[in-house]
């Protein structure tokens, strides 16, 4: 039976670029795009066909338009795999080029929108980046493992939450800027638990400055409409610690994350950031086909969400400090399964399940 989709007062799309950023409406029985400095542009949403109703739009913001329409539709639970009928064969030139839209099988009139075609196109939710770095071979400490791109700055994700009615953004770390939460968040009883890192703001200066100065790791700050809530820490697994206890992929990337703010900890948060930190890896660069991560192995509660989150246990095994498993998740499967807005989503959090430190 196709879904009826429920009016909905707003939903962001393209959030990281404000030259890009739509704002899509539905009133129940049309859905509004409006964007920068182009006409609106109406949709009907009817079962499983998403089609153009007016606009005087021209066929590049059409097309844009039709982007942020679908973000909107797969967002608020719009069947995940919607014919469309633009109306224009230049818009749906572009849309068929960028890989938003498939010829339909059937033979059908219009197109085909797959929700986890769309949600790989980088644009929807980073910052404007130069694309994947080129391929060239460093060593470092004896590993061999691709160049990495320069830092970041500033905001480098952004995604519009439906049943929070915010944004979720994730920005590179600033020393200066950041020292402070990230101190108070250390002490945190509940996040030195697993982290181990409490310690005065020196420890906490040179701790951070040594992950902005090492170009495997990328420090993030998360914020739900610009108040900070956690800390990420992503990293590329050639160079990491990980590395020689499975056959890391030049790509693959991995995290630790601590929830500082504890009014942030419940489970209409975590089913946000969760998955949104995986999103952000598998963007940030098309080449990374795995996200890999080495939890306690008794942490059954921890190993519990990721497996609904749509990791896989490989195996334990011994780092010097702890038994450690294995876990990881693979492209295909995330957006295959449509695991960005996940049916089982992850249990409500508590202090010892929305943190996961470099050193528990």
């Amino acid at each position: 039976m196709p879904t009826t989709l429920l009016p909905f007062p707003r939903h962001v799309s393209f959030a990281a670029d404000a030259a890009l950023r739509c704002e899509s409406r539905h009133d129940g029985a049309s859905l509004t795009v409006t964007q920068p400095a182009a006409a609106p542009v109406r949709f009907a949403l009817d079962g499983d066909v998403l089609r153009l109703l007016d606009t005087e739009a021209d066929a590049a913001a059409l097309s844009h338009a039709a982007m942020a329409a679908l973000d909107a539709a797969f967002a608020h639970g719009a069947p995940r795999t919607l014919r469309v009928l633009l109306e224009s064969r230049e818009a749906e030139q572009r849309l068929h080029a960028l890989g938003v839209l498939v010829r339909d099988p059937s033979g059908a009139r219009g197109s085909v929108a797959h929700a986890g075609l769309l949600w790989q196109r980088p644009e929807l939710y980073l910052a404007p980046s130069a694309g994947p770095y080129p391929l060239r071979y460093a060593l470092t400490d004896g590993k061999r493992h691709p160049q990495r791109a320069p830092k970041p700055h500033g905001v480098v994700y952004a995604r519009h939450i439906p049943w929070l009615d915010q944004t979720l953004t994730l920005r590179a770390a600033e020393l200066e800027r950041d020292l402070p939460l990230l101190h108070r968040w250390m002490n945190d009883p509940d996040v030195a638990y697993f982290w181990n890192e409490e310690g005065d703001e020196a420890r906490h200066r040179a701790y951070l400055q040594g992950l902005i100065d090492d170009p495997h790791m990328i420090p993030l700050v998360a914020a739900f409409d610009d108040a900070p809530f956690g800390y990420f820490e992503v990293y590329w697994a050639k160079e990491n610690r990980i590395a020689p206890f499975y056959d890391a992929h030049d790509h693959d990337r991995g995290w630790h994350v601590l929830i500082g703010e504890p009014a942030f900890r419940g489970k209409a948060f975590l089913t946000a950031w969760f998955p949104a930190i995986q999103h952000y890896q598998f963007l940030d660069d098309p080449r990374t086909q795995r996200i890999v991560g080495e939890p306690r192995a008794d942490h059954v509660r921890q190993i519990a969400n990721l497996d609904k989150a749509g990791f896989s246990k490989v195996k334990e095994f011994d780092f010097p400090h702890k038994r450690a498993m294995l876990v990881m998740l693979l492209r295909e499967r995330f957006f295959g399964e449509h695991l960005l807005f996940p049916s089982l989503a992850p249990s409500p959090a508590s202090p010892s399940t929305a943190q996961q430190g470099p050193n528990p």
